[in-house]
């Protein structure tokens, strides 16, 4: 199995409300792509909402193989959801292993 962990901070200057908003919004287009992918056993936006974190929002996945979490990273799906997902993040941090 393989791990995929990707963590974010929302853009400076945005308010709580739009922070929620960006996170759900997030979990809306990341979430169903696990239906999509042959070989993803879970997927799941987490939105930040306690103070001892310092990041606001984390995607954590998991992956039969390697070759599942590819496939994932190149869905047409998973290609668009980047384009809003960076648009409204900063500060990625990412970190992918197999156990």
């Amino acid at each position: 199995m393989v791990r995929h962990i990707v963590l974010w901070n929302f853009n400076d200057g945005m308010s709580p409300e739009e922070k929620r908003a960006a996170g759900e919004k997030m979990r809306s287009l990341l979430e169903p792509i696990r239906e999509k992918v042959s070989g993803a056993l879970d997927l799941k936006v987490v939105i930040n909402e306690l103070d001892s974190s310092n990041k606001d929002v984390a995607l954590i996945s998991a992956f039969e193989t390697l070759s599942a979490l590819q496939a994932y990273q190149t869905h047409p799906d998973h290609v668009a959801a980047g384009g809003y997902v960076r648009s409204v993040t900063c500060n990625r941090s990412c970190i992918d292993y197999e156990c």
